[in-house]
């Protein structure tokens, strides 16, 4: 076989059952060879995306690939791989080769080398005899350390070469890795100690299954959890303890704990500033800090106490000292934190109640996020912001309540991200309710993604914030929205979805919404993509409470 049938073989062997792909690349044919279903979207981007939502759904757990064509194709996928670097996703890229030699001439765009700087691996084999060991520490790679993008370039010279090794494969393994048991009880020596701690986790406790562990810690000890925008749903935001995440914009009970905490664990976290998070007002706290990639300690907080593991192990070892020093139920029985907690809470929501209640017309985006919340089965949907506006005004408000209920995501927040986002949970969850959230500059991006749903009967539902503008942008180039409208833009998408083979359903007063997101729920089930084109006012208020 040649060395296209040969990975063909080997993600076959892996449990692979479909890719993401843009062609033309020969490895599709090979695997379509193999009964692995090759799905072509409309552009690289949203291809690379899908591939980061299953990889997500998954928890890594199943290899997520991408193949696209070689030269343009390449260069278009950059962005996305760019930013499942940023987010650390585990996703495995095959572009095609424009051959040995023609890699390093100029002006050709030399892959592995442009590559290297968004991802953890970037290879390509130059002889046909290091197809398969290469592909084993790319599989390697894939799964294990931080999560994070291979790519192994396939150069059809090398790759048309016959494959002779084929029975030495080997499926690489994840191995883990946890921190000293001295450490881990002077880590939780501190957290009791301590008069107002706080718990910060990270996408890390999807990744190593642990969401049950966190929540058990978290009670045991009465200590609230907060995630960041990628961890949202770790603990179930209906939680006693659950302050909610901290994107940019998050529930007062981040802020509050944020700047009262005197101790801080991050835990399954890389603890890396962006302009997407909240940065930690670290002065005067005891930083301790869990993460499966030494790097990321010590690298944008001055950390007290690092805890390199994987978040499981450290979890599970944290509760077991707790349980020592404080007994079987540790602090069950004290509902003072609990209690806390619901004030700020009930509090933070008063203030929000008119916007959240609103019957304004144009809708305000708070009452749509309102209708969503009551509108859906949370246990049983997964819901997605895209960049911008929409990400900022519904990641306080929506309420996750299981693992992957929501994806949070965006330390590079590319537009348009919402629509593949779902395309790849939808494949890996098909009987839940699937639905992204996004402005209509997000749509212009991927929304003739909405055709490669359809075509590849993937139901799932697409929320447009119809506003006609670029939220915030009146603010940031006033001159150039008040001369030019340099932000505006506008569309009919419930007709753009109609001619795209979904269900498109103009939506224009707040009592309508909660009938229109049960019509969507149906039609899904029956088969059908949907499109909400709800119109919206441009809302400029969001959920900063920042004081230092």
């Amino acid at each position: 076989m040649n060395g296209y049938e040969a990975i063909a073989r080997i993600l076959k062997m892996e449990g692979v059952e479909w890719i993401a792909c843009f062609p033309s690349n020969p490895l599709i044919e090979a695997v379509a060879k193999e009964d692995i279903r090759p799905i072509t979207f409309r552009q690289e981007r949203g291809g690379i995306m899908a591939a980061d939502a299953y990889s997500r759904m998954t928890n890594g757990k199943r290899a997520s690939i991408f193949a696209s064509q070689g030269g343009p194709g390449v260069e278009n996928s950059f962005g996305g791989i760019a930013q499942a670097w940023g987010d650390g996703v585990p996703i495995m890229y095959f572009p095609d080769g424009p051959g040995l030699y023609k890699s390093s001439v100029r002006p050709h765009f030399r892959t592995t080398f442009s590559y290297q700087y968004v991802s953890k691996w970037a290879e390509t084999p130059t002889s046909s005899d290091y197809i398969v060991p290469m592909l084993r520490r790319a599989f390697h790679a894939l799964r294990n350390g931080r999560p994070g993008p291979v790519v192994y370039e396939l150069h059809r010279e090398v790759m048309q070469g016959e494959v002779n090794n084929l029975d030495t494969w080997r499926s690489p393994q994840e191995w883990k890795v946890m921190p000293s048991r001295s450490d881990i009880n002077d880590a939780v020596a501190k957290l009791l100690s301590a008069k107002r701690p706080v718990i910060c986790a990270g996408q890390g406790v999807f990744y190593a299954e642990a969401t049950d562990e966190l929540r058990e810690l978290a009670e045991l000890t009465q200590i609230p959890v907060m995630t960041t925008m990628e961890g949202k749903g770790a603990i179930s935001e209906d939680h006693p303890l659950a302050l909610g995440a901290a994107n940019r914009t998050a529930p007062l009970g981040v802020w509050t704990w944020l700047k009262e905490s005197d101790v801080y664990l991050g835990i399954g976290t890389s603890l890396t500033r962006t302009s997407y998070g909240i940065d930690v007002p670290s002065e005067g706290k005891f930083m301790i800090h869990s993460t499966n990639n030494v790097d990321d300690i010590n690298k944008d907080y001055s950390i007290d106490l690092g805890l390199p593991g994987d978040a499981k192990l450290v979890l599970e070892a944290m509760i077991d000292e707790v349980k020592a020093q404080l007994g079987e139920g540790g602090r069950r029985g004290d509902t003072a934190v609990q209690e806390d907690v619901a004030d700020v809470k009930r509090k933070w929501l008063e203030e929000w109640s008119p916007l959240l209640g609103s019957g304004s017309k144009p809708i305000n985006p708070y009452r749509l996020v309102n209708e969503i919340n009551k509108a859906v089965d949370h246990d049983n949907s997964i819901l997605t912001h895209d960049a911008g506006h929409p990400r900022d005004q519904i990641m306080p408000f929506y309420r996750a309540t299981v693992p992957h209920g929501y994806i949070g995501w965006g330390k590079t927040t590319h537009l348009g991200y919402g629509i593949p986002l779902m395309i790849g949970s939808k494949i890996a969850n098909p009987d839940k309710f699937c639905m992204n959230f996004m402005g209509d500059a997000a749509f212009g991006m991927s929304g003739l993604d909405i055709e490669t749903a359809v075509r590849s009967g993937v139901a799932i539902t697409t929320i447009v914030l119809d506003n006609g503008t670029m939220g915030g942008y009146d603010q940031s180039i006033p001159t150039a929205m008040e001369k030019y409208g340099a932000g505006n833009m506008g569309g009919d998408y419930a007709r753009i979805a109609e001619g795209l083979g979904a269900v498109g359903i103009t939506v224009e007063d707040a009592d309508e919404i909660g009938g229109a997101i049960a019509r969507a729920r149906q039609l899904n089930a029956e088969g059908k993509c949907c499109l909400l084109d709800v119109k919206t006012i441009d809302e400029n208020k969001m959920s900063i409470y920042q004081t230092w």
